[in-house]
């Protein structure tokens, strides 16, 4: 039976608060607890995660305005801070730290704790943790096979006036006979609006499409979770999820920028179910190294221990 693996919001602040008022272990000693249960392998995987994450190399000066002490009492969005505090609790509260809250999609000046950065070669400011993590870090499993799903696009989601892409590319694709497209949210074109749908309703389908927001594809992990296919151009941000190690072909089906191929793409893997096994196959094994609770609890602590060993006064 098809499960969606989410965390309910009300239930994710209980626990963020409950979280917030445990005993604190000391980091050096939660990390060699959590190393221990790990094999040579996982800690090798866990050691590139965090370079990956954390690309600062060099000491670095800061002026941080804010401490760790400072997340222990959230505020909006409160999911960013309970979030970061889990982890960041376990170092000395006079820490300094810096971060920047919400969607970001600029690299900041100074080395700051994000949950989402341009993928770029001059990104090592921006500092990746798992934020808003019961928002977007959403798994399907127990999903029916692709052979038995419809060969179309299926594509819901909001449009607001600054996403050119998703505007140009129902204003392409709306009516395309591959294409079951819906503007959830109310726009100016409100030709475009259909009542929302679920998960398991988007499984149905093939192929999902998943577009940039604001920073990145909010459905993205879900979808390459399933065996549906996601359906978009190269991404230009990332996340904890690493967008940025996501191959064309390998992991998904990529269309060009201006959407002018997306017909071409569809109705090749329509003919290349193999292709198509592979595809699904592979962006498994990219989401299954995000589903260890001690791989995620070490390689989050290790990303901010390297950022405060970097910007000094860890003590």
């Amino acid at each position: 039976m098809l499960k969606i693996l989410k965390k309910n919001k009300l239930s994710y602040y209980i626990e963020g608060l409950i979280i917030s008022r445990f005993p604190v272990q000391e980091f050096s000693k939660k990390i060699n607890q959590l190393k221990k249960k790990l094999t040579a392998e996982e800690l090798s995987k866990v050691d590139q995660r965090v370079s990956y994450y954390n690309k600062l190399n060099e000491r670095r000066t800061i002026i941080a305005g804010v401490t760790i002490k400072d997340l222990e009492k959230p505020k909006t969005p409160k999911s960013y801070y309970f979030d970061t505090y889990q982890f960041a609790k376990h170092f000395p509260k006079s820490q300094p730290i810096n971060f920047l809250f919400g969607d970001i999609t600029d690299i900041p000046s100074t080395p700051s704790i994000v949950k989402s950065r341009p993928i770029a070669d001059n990104n090592q400011n921006s500092i990746l943790l798992n934020l808003d993590k019961a928002r977007h870090f959403i798994w399907v499993s127990n999903d029916k096979e692709f052979k038995q799903k419809k060969d179309f696009l299926i594509g819901r989601g909001a449009i607001f006036g600054n996403q050119k892409n998703r505007i140009d590319f129902y204003t392409k694709y709306f009516n395309h006979a591959l294409c079951n497209l819906g503007q959830t949210n109310d726009y100016e074109n409100n030709e475009w609006k259909k009542p929302k749908i679920s998960i398991e309703e988007h499984l149905d389908y093939k192929f999902i499409l998943s577009l940039q927001g604001n920073d990145v594809a909010t459905n993205l992990k879900w979808i390459m979770s399933s065996n549906s296919i996601a359906v978009m151009p190269k991404p230009t941000m990332e996340t904890w999820f690493m967008e940025g190690k996501l191959i064309a072909g390998k992991h998904y089906i990529e269309i060009k920028d201006d959407f002018s191929n997306l017909e071409e793409q569809l109705n090749f893997f329509l003919q290349h179910p193999d292709k198509c096994a592979e595809i699904i196959q592979n962006a498994h094994e990219h989401c299954a190294q995000f589903f260890n609770k001690g791989v995620e609890r070490l390689t989050s602590l290790l990303v901010l221990e390297k950022y405060f060993k970097t910007i000094g006064n860890n003590q």
